[in-house]
């Protein structure tokens, strides 16, 4: 799959969104990209995870984490293609935890992946989850990327948008009083 087509899925479905948006990293941004608007689309989630199964097969996951909200729908479409197991991990007082029975076993290859990469925060506090656990992090995988990560784990994206942020006390749209939306599942 080409970028350009992915580009035209995520324009197809309204997925890139303009207005002034807090980001779960806490940076401000005038785009953003609304992932789930795809994946609402059995086909086009398909199609994504296809893509990314390409990129992480080579990674030998035993299983396959998320981080919820964004990562669920994708992350569960990578593991029903590659045939292994599924989980998600969900915020408890503000900490990465795996529940509702899910853990991981020592030595467990993991791949993580997510809807967007931005900083790559909510990549490392599910690697410090998986590490918790005595498991691997194999590597790591989005649909987009649209800031800069710097893991020391493989990483793959699929398109790579670049959208200015701004730190709360330098942006532009703050200062016009133009409303802030958070459209990101962290609190």
């Amino acid at each position: 799959m080409k970028k350009e087509e992915i580009m035209e899925i995520l324009l197809k479905t309204s997925a890139i969104l303009n207005g002034h948006f807090k980001l779960s990293s806490g940076l401000h941004s005038d785009t953003y990209v609304q992932c789930a608007l795809v994946l609402k689309y059995p086909g086009f989630a398909k199609k994504l995870a296809e893509e990314l199964c390409d990129r992480v097969s080579p990674l030998r996951a035993d299983v396959i984490v998320s981080p919820a909200m964004g990562g669920i729908i994708i992350g569960w479409e990578v593991a029903r293609i590659l045939n292994i197991p599924f989980m998600f991990s969900e915020r408890e007082d503000g900490v990465v935890k795996l529940r509702r029975g899910f853990s991981l076993k020592k030595n467990e290859r993991v791949v993580i992946v997510e809807d967007v990469f931005t900083t790559g925060k909510s990549t490392l506090e599910v690697r410090e989850l998986v590490e918790s656990y005595n498991a691997i992090v194999a590597g790591a995988c989005s649909i987009i990327k649209r800031g800069i990560t710097d893991f020391d784990f493989p990483d793959y994206t699929l398109l790579e948008l670049k959208f200015k942020t701004y730190k709360p006390g330098d942006c532009p749209m703050c200062r016009k009083n133009i409303p802030l939306i958070k459209p990101g599942s962290r609190k």
